[in-house]
């Protein structure tokens, strides 16, 4: 069988933070959060406050995301 590739879209995206926790280990997924680029003198400061910082994946998409990011 060949060998999972990569999803390179979704590497650049997201990284992938393994840790212990009671022996267990604890997948965490961060990204930053989008829609940050242009357009962003019309949002109010709060809104731009928060697109600058970054965001915990939901627990849902833990399992696609490593699907896509077989080595993380």
């Amino acid at each position: 069988m060949a060998k999972m590739k990569t999803h390179k879209a979704t590497a650049k995206r997201i990284k992938v933070k393994k840790t212990k926790k009671n022996g267990k280990t604890v997948v965490t997924m961060i990204k930053r959060q989008d829609g940050q680029d242009h357009f962003n003198a019309r949002e109010s400061g709060k809104v731009k406050r928060n697109k600058r910082s970054d965001n915990a994946l939901a627990n849902a998409h833990k399992k696609t995301v490593l699907r896509a990011l077989p080595h993380a």
